[in-house]
C-alpha cells in the first residue's frame, strides 16, 4: 500500500528544531513518498532552507494582515498545498509532532500511514502511556474537550492531538465547507464532517491511538531540561506557571465554542 502524502504546519522562529530537522528529516523521507509544509511568516529561514534543498514542498508565504499565526488557517493551507499532489489520502501532522513521532516510533508511524486508508476521516489520539507525558496544565485542560466532545458525540476520542488522516473527498469537503480558522478545527473538521452524513454520501470516521504523539517539546528543549534538573523537574514548571493554566483553559473555551456550532437548539416554547 503506497504511503499518503505527509502535510504538516511548521512555527519556529529560533530554528530551534533545526538540530532535528537534519537529524530525522531523512527518516522521515524514506515513510513518506511526499512532504509539504505551510511554514508561519516568522519560521527561521534557516529551516525553510534545509526543508526546500530537502526536496520538501514549502509554502512560506506571508499570512494575510490581521491574519496573525492562526493554527487552523495554516493546517486548511497545509491540507491544500498536499492535495496538490496526487496522493488519495494526506497524513496531517504539527510538524514538531512529527519529528518526535519519527525519531522515536518510526514503524508505527509508517503503519498508522497505511492505517488511516481506511476510513475518510482519521482522529489520531493518544494511548494512555503518550497521553501521561504531558504536563497537567495540557492533560486536564485537553480533558475537558474530549469531554464535551463524548457528550456531543458519544464518541470517546482523544481529539487534541494536532494529527489527522484525510481521504481526497474529506479533505476537498472540509476545505469547501468548514471555515474554522482557529486551532479549534481539532473539534470542528470531524464534526463538520459529521454534520454532513445525512447526505447521499456519508464520511466514514474513526480514531486510533499512538505513542508516537507523546510530548513532544522537551526534543528541542534539551538545556533548559538539563537546568531544570531533569524532565519530571522542567514539566513541573509547566503546572507551577498560573499564566499557562489561564491560557490553556481560554484555548478550551475556544474548542467548546466552536463545538456548540454543531448542537442543535431546543426549540424556544415560551
Amino acid at each position: 500500500m503506497t504511503q499518503p502524502v505527509l502535510a504538516s504546519t511548521l512555527h519556529d522562529p529560533r530554528a530551534s528544531m533545526l538540530d532535528q530537522i537534519l537529524r530525522v528529516l531523512p527518516s522521515l523521507q524514506t515513510i513518506f513518498p511526499a512532504i509539504t509544509v505551510r511554514t508561519s511568516s516568522t519560521t527561521h529561514p534557516d529551516m525553510i532552507h534545509v526543508l526546500r534543498t530537502a526536496g520538501i514542498t514549502v509554502d512560506d508565504r506571508p499570512a494575510p494582515a490581521g491574519d496573525g499565526h492562526k493554527l487552523g488557517l495554516a493546517r486548511s493551507q497545509a491540507v491544500s498545498l498536499a492535495l496538490q499532489n496526487t496522493s488519495p489520502f494526506i497524513l496531517y501532522c504539527d510538524f514538531d509532532r512529527t519529528l518526535h513521532w519519527a525519531e522515536h516510533y518510526p514503524a508505527e508511524l509508517a503503519e498508522t500511514g497505511e492505517r488511516i486508508q481506511e476510513f475518510d476521516f482519521t482522529v489520531l489520539g493518544r494511548t494512555g502511556h503518550a497521553w501521561q507525558t504531558h504536563p497537567r496544565v495540557q492533560r486536564d485542560t485537553e480533558a475537558i474537550i474530549n469531554h464535551v466532545f463524548q457528550l456531543i458525540t458519544n464518541l470517546d476520542w482523544d481529539v487534541c492531538s494536532g494529527a489527522r488522516g484525510l481521504s481526497r473527498r474529506a479533505a476537498q469537503a472540509l476545505l469547501s465547507g468548514c471555515k474554522d480558522e482557529n486551532l479549534s478545527t481539532d473539534v470542528s473538521w470531524p464534526l463538520y464532517l459529521r454534520s454532513l452524513t445525512s447526505s447521499n454520501f456519508g464520511y466514514t470516521q474513526t480514531c486510533i491511538l499512538t505513542e508516537g504523539l507523546g510530548f513532544e517539546t522537551q526534543d528541542r528543549h534539551s538545556p533548559e531540561v538539563q537546568a531544570a534538573g531533569g524532565l519530571d523537574a522542567w514539566l513541573n514548571q509547566f503546572d507551577a506557571d498560573p499564566q499557562r493554566w489561564l491560557e490553556r483553559l481560554e484555548l478550551a473555551a475556544g474548542h467548546l465554542r466552536a463545538m456548540l456550532q454543531f448542537v442543535d437548539k431546543p426549540a424556544d416554547n415560551s
